[in-house]
């Protein structure tokens, strides 16, 4: 009996390390079908800078040291600001702030945590005398927001706004943090920012964008 409720502990603890604890408790009453929509969430996208010319230069060991400190550190900032991280793809990191926790205000959690991951890298460069640098992109907007898979689960998200948070990374000049008008909008009140006009998004054509700076 012991050993069941150690395995069912040990079961529960991994569900909670790989998915949201609210999106795990539902899986653990057997709501197998997660799919919700949320009119209005933020989310992030950040990527390092030449990353792969770095790691071409390190071991295999080097090279999981490295992002596993700079990981560690968007972690712990992720914990910081109630901020859920979805997934980590290469050196890539993915959040959403405003599910599957509802929150008012969900764009400044995200500018917050954006602003403090620039000092994070910075800590994490000087710390193992590398250069590090990163783009950051930020949009708001509607998301669907589910589970997928059977039995290697997958809490991921759906959308217009998906993309164009991804697409504001990919444009954004170095070491910035390029938000959409959207975001900018509900931001502009508490934050100071650079604007910049027709930027080319694909699928989008020229789009003004907008470099958050800092706070007001």
């Amino acid at each position: 009996m012991l050993s069941l409720e150690l395995e069912q502990a040990r079961s529960e603890k991994l569900l909670l390390n790989i998915l949201p604890a609210a999106i795990a408790q539902r899986l653990k009453a057997n709501d197998m079908r997660i799919a919700d929509h949320y009119a209005s969430v933020t989310v992030m996208f950040a990527d390092l800078i030449n990353f792969t010319q770095i790691s071409e230069k390190m071991s295999p060991t080097q090279l999981i040291d490295l992002l596993s400190q700079v990981f560690l550190s968007f972690d712990q900032l992720a914990e910081k600001f109630q901020v859920e991280k979805i997934k980590t793809i290469g050196d890539a990191y993915m959040v959403i702030s405003g599910a599957p926790v509802i929150y008012a205000d969900h764009a400044h959690r995200i500018a917050e945590m954006a602003l403090e991951m620039k000092s994070a890298l910075n800590e994490v460069s000087m710390k193992i005398g590398i250069n590090l640098g990163m783009r950051i992109g930020i949009n708001s907007g509607p998301v669907v927001a589910g589970v997928i898979g059977s039995s290697k689960f997958s809490y991921d998200l759906w959308g217009d706004t998906v993309n164009m948070a991804s697409r504001m990374e990919d444009t954004c000049t170095p070491d910035a943090i390029q938000v959409t008008q959207a975001t900018q909008q509900i931001l502009q009140h508490s934050y100071t920012f650079a604007a910049r006009t027709g930027v080319q998004v694909k699928g989008k054509g020229a789009v003004d964008t907008y470099i958050l700076l800092g706070h007001k």
